[in-house]
């Protein structure tokens, strides 16, 4: 019998190849012998991307880069072949912040440097995934490390932030070398309005009523130059617009954070001959539903006929939930240990029991 063991992180405790470990020793704890393991830990396009990259066989390197705030970090890309996979939140993510969110001024310059070394280094398809991110800038910054000047009425350079958008005279974009990117991300909002990068994930990064308003005004006149027609399309308040200048003048296509990364992990042959996948992230909820990993794995799995199972550290979707998004079962830590808190801390060995619980349940015959 094989398995299939395709988790997200469980964030905060688990990476995803920790838990694909810990879910693979507990099927060995209980079936030493009858159950082959095959571990693709998976990601969406947010945090744990590269991670992801990297454990289905992608080299790790590593560039120096701007932070949110102007200050130097070191980030990474992964690369196979020709191929980059790029991970926003690496450079420009909002755990990167030293202090207080900085709304106004926080810079995706960082993916721009990132971006820029993956080129640089000869890749020519870039898979940059966008979510977890400290700005609103409208991918403003990113496009300046990539050689575009952003101008006033007085041909001086804008400072960082999506604040000074608002001032922005004139755009210059260099010619970039042929570089075919797309987008992964689950996000589908458009750039601006009630329902954009502003509105609805600006107070997230520290945004008062009047910074959103700010920042409103200033993606509107942001897009007035840099592409109008991009702003209401799917996607475009990803990232805090970065998901805009990458569609207007990157070329970028979108696609689903998770469908995309799992063709690019080759998901589609480590199911060859799976009787069971199994998937998972730290909770299962309804945001599970809106294309995150968990549920784009029961997808994908579903297409095969193979049934497929979640682990987590908490479930709060109900068994006609799960089983809609083709999850027929799903196992919480919080059914072995109440408090979050322990989950937390001993998320490993209480995941490796659980899975227990799995064995049992899926190959007890």
């Amino acid at each position: 019998m094989k398995v299939l063991v395709a988790p997200d992180k469980f964030k905060g405790s688990l990476t995803a190849a920790e838990v694909a470990s810990a879910v693979a020793a507990g099927l060995a704890d209980v079936h030493p012998a009858a159950v082959v393991v095959h571990k693709l830990p998976v990601a969406d396009g947010g945090e744990g991307t590269i991670d992801a990259a990297v454990a289905a066989g992608y080299e790790r390197v590593r560039v120096p880069a701007r932070g949110p705030t102007g200050a130097p970090v070191t980030a990474s890309y992964a690369i196979r072949g020709d191929t980059a996979v790029v991970e926003l939140a690496e450079a420009s993510g909002l755990h990167l912040l030293p202090g207080p969110p900085q709304p106004l001024t926080a810079t995706s310059a960082g993916t721009g440097d990132v971006l820029a070394a993956a080129i640089q280094a000869g890749c020519r398809r870039i898979v940059l995934g966008i979510g977890g991110s400290a700005c609103t800038d409208g991918g403003a910054g990113m496009l300046t490390a990539l050689g575009a000047r952003l101008l006033d009425d007085a041909g001086r350079e804008l400072p960082p932030g999506g604040a000074a958008l608002s001032r922005l005279a004139s755009l210059e974009m260099p010619r970039l070398s042929e570089v075919d990117i797309e987008l992964a991300s689950d996000v589908d909002n458009p750039l601006y309005g009630p329902h954009g990068a502003a509105a609805v994930y600006g107070p997230q990064k520290g945004a008062s009523p009047g910074d959103v308003a700010a920042l409103e005004e200033a993606l509107r006149h942001w897009a007035s130059i840099a592409g109008p027609e991009f702003a209401s399309r799917p996607g475009a308040g990803a990232a805090g617009g970065v998901g805009f200048a990458a569609m207007a003048l990157l070329g970028a296509r979108m696609r689903p954070g998770i469908e995309l990364l799992l063709d690019l992990l080759g998901f589609d042959a480590a199911l060859t001959g799976a009787t069971l996948v199994i998937t998972g992230e730290g909770s299962l909820d309804d945001q599970t539903l809106s294309g995150k990993a968990p549920a784009g794995v029961a997808r994908a799995a579903a297409a095969r006929g193979v049934p497929c199972v979640a682990v987590s550290g908490r479930c709060r979707l109900s068994a006609v939930q799960l089983a809609n998004a083709g999850i027929s079962a799903a196992y919480a830590l919080t059914d072995l240990e109440p408090d979050p808190a322990r989950c937390m801390v001993e998320a490993a060995p209480l995941l490796r029991r659980l899975t227990h619980r799995v064995a049992i349940d899926h190959f007890s015959r």
